[in-house]
């Protein structure tokens, strides 16, 4: 009986030990993932921490990383066997998406080359990078077949964020393009309306000759 309950309790206290363990290599790995000690994540990762868990926030480390940011944690992270490249949060952003908001044209090829989703449901990275006002982000994505078009969960067209919230030469450029101006949301409202609202005169002007300009060109067409 007494080995038997020797052996009980050294079980027990070797399980108590490996939760302690973990435990503290889940707070380890997320302290130094803000710290951007790419040295402690790795040598946590080596010894066979979950790349992709989340932390207390939801988030794993790859998107904190890009968050903080934590550029030499971001780098290793983003070299790293099996890391998903498209955790997405609680908003349904992807790595692509808080990079392109973020202007960060070489963590955005990155992702890219290991495959991240260009086109996806809802707001889209590319909808990310012209709010920004990142030029070489919005080329980069069309460049890579983003849909110049894509709607937003309520109408909204890369566009029409450009057009109010990001750069006046993105939305030009996105109309240089192909976006289509005359597309409304679900409020009703065209990307000149948006820049209306930004008292964006010069590029209100600008949509409405597209408008004219794609008017003729179908009108010759037939």
């Amino acid at each position: 009986m007494n080995s038997l309950l020797s052996r009980l309790l050294l079980a027990t206290a070797l399980a108590m030990s490996a939760a302690g363990a973990a435990a503290g290599s889940y707070e380890d790995f997320f302290i130094a993932v803000r710290n951007d000690n790419a040295s402690a994540v790795r040598a946590l990762l080596q010894r066979g921490f979950d790349v992709n868990t989340r932390g207390p926030d939801g988030l794993p480390g790859l998107t904190l990383a890009l968050r903080e940011p934590s550029p030499k944690v971001l780098q290793m992270l983003l070299a790293w066997p099996n890391v998903d490249i498209e955790a997405r949060t609680a908003q349904d952003e992807s790595p692509l998406m808080i990079a392109a908001l973020k202007g960060e044209r070489d963590i955005a090829e990155k992702l890219i080359a290991r495959d991240a989703a260009v086109n996806k449901t809802g707001w889209t990275p590319l909808h990310y990078a012209a709010t920004g006002g990142h030029l070489a982000l919005i080329r980069l994505l069309l460049d890579n077949s983003a849909y110049i078009d894509a709607e937003s969960p309520n109408g909204s067209t890369p566009l029409m964020m450009a057009a109010r919230y990001g750069a006046i030469d993105g939305a030009r450029l996105l109309l240089e393009e192909g976006a289509d101006p005359t597309i409304k949301n679900e409020q009703g409202l065209t990307a000149a309306d948006f820049a209306r609202a930004a008292d964006r005169a010069s590029l209100v002007d600008d949509i409405d000759a597209a408008i004219r300009s794609a008017a003729a060109t179908r009108g010759n067409v037939r």
